[in-house]
């Protein structure tokens, strides 16, 4: 009975993992994930998750059981299922990096670009010109005060 709400809360957790990666647009990822929860699952129903007692004697009763019990069928279908799915992202993966196409990052805030243009290095000033007293905005205020005097 642990053993059983063991398994399927591994493999509980691991959809959801899967769900989070797909839900950001991960699918690759998202499909391996799903893959790898399916394995707890299939290990318990297959009867080879607690391997208990000799393993002659266990190997006997679990083949046994593979012909008898749908249960057993269902483990080795999720198995397979498992097996297919990380096989296949694999390949698709490498089909990938062979091609040059890389996998899509995942959509975020687009980057902070400049409201206006930087002016062009003709309209600014000499450096030796620019005197920096360290008031920033205010300087131009200042020159403009001295002018008239005040």
């Amino acid at each position: 009975m642990l053993t059983a709400a063991i398994s399927f809360l591994l493999t509980a957790g691991a959809v959801a993992v899967a769900g989070l990666r797909a839900w950001r647009r991960r699918f690759r990822s998202a499909t391996r994930w799903f893959a790898v929860a399916l394995l707890p699952a299939g290990l318990y129903l297959t009867g080879l998750f607690p391997l208990a007692g000799t393993i002659g004697r266990a190997f006997a009763d679990w083949a046994a059981k593979l012909v008898f019990d749908p249960r057993v069928w269902t483990g080795v279908v999720l198995l397979g299922v498992s097996a297919v799915l990380l096989v296949t992202t694999r390949w698709v993966g490498r089909r990938g990096a062979v091609e040059g196409a890389p996998e899509r990052p995942a959509a975020g805030p687009a980057p902070e670009r400049p409201a206006v243009a930087p002016a062009s290095k003709a309209s600014k000033k000499p450096a030796a010109a620019k005197r920096d007293d360290g008031l920033g905005d205010f300087a131009d205020i200042e020159e403009i005060l001295r002018k008239r005097g005040i």
